[in-house]
C-alpha cells in the first residue's frame, strides 16, 4: 500500500449519508475536490464575504451550532471590543443576533449538508485583514479573554495564533508523532498568514496533502505520511515551511472547553465523524445557565436568553 493508498482507508467520512456533501463543507480537500466546486469557486464566493465585512476592524468568528451558546459567546466578543462574525451549522440555521454581530451565511452558494469554521477559515486571506475564531464550545471568564483579544489586536501581518494540544506520550516518543496538529480551539490568523498557509498548500483542512497548491508530487507523499485531520497542515507550515506562528498551550483554556474529549459520563448523541451533530449534544450535557456560574458569566447569560425567541 502507498502512503496515498494508506490516506484514503478507514476514513470516517467514508460510511453512511451522502458522503461528498457532508465532508466537503467540514473543509476537507478529498470531498471539495470530488464535488461540483473548484478552489477558484470558493476564492469567488470568498470575495463576497469581504464585502460584508466592510468596516469591521476587529472581526471575531462564532459559530452556531446552539443558539443559547452562540449568543452568549457574541455577547462575550462584544464585551472585549470586537465584532462578533456569525457563521453557522445548516442543519442548525443562523441563531438570533445581539446588536452589532454580523451574521454571514458562508454556505449559501454551496448547499452543503454541513459546514464547520475550517471552510471560511481556509480563505481568510480574501476577505478580512486579521480574523479571532473560537470553537462554539470554549467559555472563560471576560478578563481572560480580554487579555487574548489584546494579543491578537496586536498580532503582526504574516503571524498566527492558535491552540497546542498537551500530546500524549505515544505522539511523544512513538511514530504517533506524525499525528501531532495544532487546534482551531482558539486563535487569530492575519491576512498574510493565511495567504502564505494558502500559497505553500497547507491550511486547516483536512487531508491537507491534496490541497491543490502542494509543491509536486513528492512533497505530497511526505505530507501524505502525515496524519489525515485538520490542523496538520498548520504545524506542518510552521514546522517545515518557516510559517511565524504563536502558539497558546493547551491547559490555558481546557477549563472552559466543554467537548466529549476526556469528559467523564457525556452523553453522546450523535456519531463522532462528519455526521456529528452538536445541536444534540452540548447544551444537553452541559447546561449553560450552571456553566456560566463557574466564569462569571450570569450577567451575560442572562442578556442572551432575553434574545432568545422562545424567551419573549
Amino acid at each position: 500500500m502507498t502512503p496515498l493508498e494508506s490516506q484514503t482507508t478507514g476514513r470516517p467520512w467514508r460510511t453512511g449519508g451522502d458522503r461528498q456533501r457532508m465532508s466537503a463543507g467540514i473543509g476537507n480537500w478529498e470531498g471539495f475536490l470530488a464535488s461540483p466546486f473548484t478552489m477558484h469557486d470558493a476564492l469567488a464566493v470568498a470575495d463576497g464575504w469581504r464585502s460584508q465585512l466592510a468596516g469591521v476592524e476587529r472581526p471575531w468568528l462564532c459559530w452556531n451550532v446552539d443558539p443559547t451558546w452562540c449568543l452568549l459567546q457574541q455577547h462575550m466578543v462584544l464585551e472585549v471590543g470586537w465584532t462578533p462574525v456569525v457563521g453557522f451549522d445548516p442543519r442548525v440555521g443562523p441563531p438570533p443576533l445581539v446588536p452589532g454581530a454580523v451574521l454571514i451565511d458562508f454556505n449559501r452558494h454551496f448547499g452543503f449538508g454541513t459546514m464547520y469554521p475550517h471552510f471560511p477559515l481556509e480563505f481568510m486571506f480574501a476577505y478580512a485583514e486579521r480574523l479571532a475564531f473560537w470553537h462554539a464550545d470554549l467559555l472563560m471568564p471576560l478578563p481572560q479573554l480580554r487579555a487574548y483579544a489584546a494579543r491578537f489586536e496586536a498580532l503582526r501581518d504574516g503571524r498566527m495564533i492558535v491552540v497546542e494540544p498537551t500530546p500524549t506520550w505515544r505522539q511523544r516518543w512513538t511514530s504517533a508523532r506524525t499525528t501531532r496538529r495544532y487546534w482551531e480551539l482558539l486563535g487569530c490568523t492575519t491576512r498574510g498568514a493565511s495567504r502564505s498557509n494558502f500559497e505553500q498548500g497547507c491550511g486547516w483542512w483536512l487531508c491537507f496533502y491534496l490541497h491543490p497548491n502542494c509543491p509536486g508530487d513528492a512533497e505530497r507523499k511526505r505530507r501524505a505520511e502525515l496524519y489525515w485531520d485538520c490542523g496538520v497542515g498548520i504545524r506542518y507550515w510552521h514546522q517545515a515551511c518557516g510559517g511565524e506562528l504563536e502558539l497558546i498551550a493547551e491547559k490555558e483554556v481546557d477549563a472552559g472547553h466543554f467537548t466529549r474529549m476526556r469528559r467523564k459520563g457525556y452523553i453522546a448523541a450523535t456519531v463522532d465523524d462528519w455526521r456529528r451533530d452538536l445541536s444534540k449534544e452540548l447544551s444537553a450535557n452541559f447546561p449553560l445557565g450552571q456553566v456560566c456560574g463557574q466564569f462569571g458569566l450570569g450577567d451575560l447569560y442572562e442578556r442572551s436568553m432575553r434574545l432568545l425567541p422562545d424567551a419573549r
